[in-house]
């Protein structure tokens, strides 16, 4: 090893492995200031130079000089076991390979297994003199790299922080399949501040049917579908209260918020009249909407939760109401002068509850694992479903006995015919949907969905017409409650009922009418600022009130204080049956209809606004605000899949939860197959491996 020592020049030493390092080594090494760093044609290397030091190349490769000399045998990487010891084995060597051989070629396996530099020496070049790169170096580079980045993206993380920004992204949504878009699209209307091209040629074909069908229209019936006549006028409300409905949804309140203010602003801007013969229209779509309220109301019951709780269902969905609905009535007739029958009349109606408002905000609390441990969700819906139910059929009975000029015995049995009769139609209906049609059948959505529909309308026209109005709504619920049991017995689920989708989509036409038409009742110019006041106050009262009687009977039902509060404050939201039947009374008065009948029935109906106006964006800030701190959070939130959660969430969004169910984190049932495989595979070792088995 020695004598092999001296043939390397300037005392350079031989060391194993990749890269030169150590040796000794005269000569001066010039160290270049930190400045120099930034000149170094963007290296960012440590410009120590290392100067007598040079790195020696190996080559495992063979080549003919090598296999001629040795046979193979010069690939060594020490020299003293090679046959030809005077080989170049330097870059700073002057020997030429031309004389005693060919110069060793650079490993094929050097920095194979090392992509940082920071890990291994490597020689560069600083003004011509070698030098050593080091974790510096790297260091240095990835600050600049790093710099440089930030700089290059300091723009655009500008506009993503913008809130024009966030709109626009929030506004597009997420696709669940991808969609084809025509070359340059994303240039000429970038995303996310233009819509996707999928989102534009939808807005183009609902505009062309729209502009095809009132062309239609036009042509059957003539000047009331052209513009400013009534139908139009109707048509441009549901398309505006649609839009405005989109928008509020945006700030995560109850679209039908939106809804309802487009429709009072086109009544007090002059854009729209629905007064004289057209009221007959918007009549019949109050009830085509109140039907389609009640039978999704129905369906969204679970049957087997249902058994389970019928009895807290019952007892926080009757006696709430049952207070609220006095208070509303004894409050209004001694404050505003209504008289009984009345005062509760508008009692019942205020009462209900709308689930288009606690649904939303119940799934978005449920996706982040709130109060679905007990059952809450469950619970909640049940009660707004029975609440509907009650307050329709109260609301039917009492406007029957308003209505009617019929004897006393009429009037007594005005109760119990439409508690009774309801509950059979509603049985005997829901049990032909079992059999007709026959489950199999490749048309069974469509036709159940139009029999239970139809039967619907056939309830609410039918029980009105031999004048026991609350039966038909009562006919109505329980024909659909019962039609989804059997439909869950043979195979259908809740949560995944194509004919609840069907009434889903119907809903989405029918609520920026019902709402729309409902905000255009309201005329601000002609309010009496003492009734908004003392109506205001009414409102309030009954609300707290139920809260405070909600939580007070709440008991034995496993619910802690702050649980029972939430609950109360859940059932504080009104909107859909007071829209519904807010204009109602109106309505049935004739032309013989004394000053202080039309007075009471404008009572009723402007206080049937004022509810949804102040109760509906309160309820649900309340919902989503107090129940992050009112309910438990599980560790493990169900993920809902499919692409109906994506939009518009319904009462179906609201997965059931077995209230059995009181532990922290749900856990998922055990799969028996696994077990039994698990059970099966005891006897077998487990498997190892070593690298030293052999």
């Amino acid at each position: 090893m020695n004598e092999n020592s001296d043939n390397l020049p300037n005392g350079s030493s031989i060391l194993h492995g990749s890269g030169g390092g150590g040796g000794g080594g005269g000569g001066n090494a010039g160290i270049p200031s930190v400045n120099d760093l930034n000149s170094n044609n963007g290296n960012y290397r440590n410009t120590i130079v290392i100067d007598n030091q040079p790195k020696r190349r190996v080559s495992i490769a063979s080549d003919p000089a090598a296999d001629s000399r040795g046979g193979g045998m010069g690939a060594y990487d020490n020299p003293a076991y090679e046959q030809n010891p005077r080989r170049k084995i330097s870059q700073t060597s002057l020997h030429s390979h031309t004389e005693i051989g060919p110069v060793r070629r650079k490993s094929i396996l050097i920095n194979a297994g090392h992509d940082n530099e920071s890990d291994h020496g490597s020689l560069h070049s600083y003004d011509n003199r070698p030098y050593k790169s080091s974790a510096l170096d790297a260091l240095n580079a990835k600050i600049a790299q790093h710099q440089q980045q930030q700089q290059s993206s300091n723009y655009s993380s500008n506009v993503e922080e913008s809130w024009l920004y966030n709109f626009c992204l929030k506004c597009r949504g997420e696709e669940s399949t991808p969609s084809w878009e025509p070359p340059h699209w994303q240039k000429l209307f970038p995303y996310p501040l233009c819509p996707s091209y999928r989102q534009f040629s939808r807005i183009v074909v609902l505009i062309l049917i729209g502009v095809l069908l009132w062309i239609t229209a036009y042509v059957i019936i003539g000047e009331s579908a052209a513009p400013g006549g009534q139908l139009f006028s109707l048509v441009v409300l549901t398309v505006a209260a649609n839009f405005g409905g989109y928008l509020i949804s945006l700030t995560t309140l109850p679209r039908l918020i939106g809804m309802l203010l487009v429709g009072i602003l086109f009544q007090n801007v002059g854009w729209t009249n629905l007064d004289g013969d057209f009221s007959k229209v918007t009549a019949h779509l109050r009830k085509f909407a109140l039907t389609i309220i009640l039978i999704r109301a129905g369906l969204e019951m679970e049957p087997e939760a249902f058994k389970k709780v019928y009895k807290t269902i019952l007892k926080l969905g009757i006696i709430p109401w049952i207070v609220e609905c006095c208070i509303i009535g004894v409050s209004t007739h001694f404050l505003l002068d209504l008289p009984w029958v009345w005062a509760f009349l508008l009692g019942s109606i205020i009462a209900a509850v709308s689930p288009a408002v606690v649904v939303p905000c119940l799934f978005r609390l449920r996706t982040k694992g709130y109060g679905v441990a007990k059952g809450i969700p469950t619970l909640i819906i049940a009660v707004a479903g029975i609440d509907d139910a009650l307050s329709v059929a109260v609301f039917g009975i009492i406007s029957s006995v308003m209505f009617s000029d019929r004897g006393i015995g009429y009037q007594i049995s005005q109760a119990p015919v439409c508690i009774i009769g309801g509950l059979a139609f509603g049985v005997i209906w829901g049990y032909i949907a079992r059999f007709f049609p026959e489950k199999g059948d490749s048309y069974v959505v469509p036709m159940r969905t139009i029999m239970l529909f139809s039967g619907g309308l056939v309830a609410i026209y039918g029980s009105e017409e031999i004048g026991y109005e609350g039966a038909g709504p009562l006919a109505v619920v329980f024909a659909a409650f019962v039609s989804n049991l059997f439909w869950c017995k043979q195979g259908w689920e809740v949560e995944d009922n194509p004919v609840s989708t069907a009434f889903e989509i119907f809903w989405m036409i029918f609520e920026p009418i019902l709402f729309g038409i409902t905000g255009a009742t309201v005329k601000i110019n002609e309010l009496d600022p003492d009734i908004v006041s003392v109506g205001v106050g009414c409102i309030i009262g009954g609300a707290v009130l139920r809260i405070l009687c909600t939580a007070g009977i709440a008991f034995g039902d496993r619910l802690n204080m702050k649980e029972k509060f939430f609950v109360a404050l859940s059932w504080m939201s009104k909107a859909t049956v007071q829209a519904a039947l807010g204009p109602v009374a109106l309505k049935h008065l004739d032309v013989n209809a004394s000053e202080d009948e039309k007075h009471y029935a404008y009572v009723v109906q402007t206080m049937a606004v004022l509810s949804i106006v102040l109760t509906a964006p309160l309820g649900a800030i309340l919902i989503s605000v107090s129940g992050t701190k009112l309910l438990t959070k599980t560790k493990q939130p169900q993920v809902i899949e499919g692409w109906r959660r994506s939009h518009r969430p319904s009462m179906r969004d609201i997965s059931i939860i077995d209230e059995e169910e009181e532990r922290e984190d749900p856990e998922i049932p055990e799969d028996k197959e696994t077990a039994d495989n698990t059970q099966t595979n005891t006897h077998i070792p487990p498997l190892s491996f070593s690298p030293y088995n052999k």
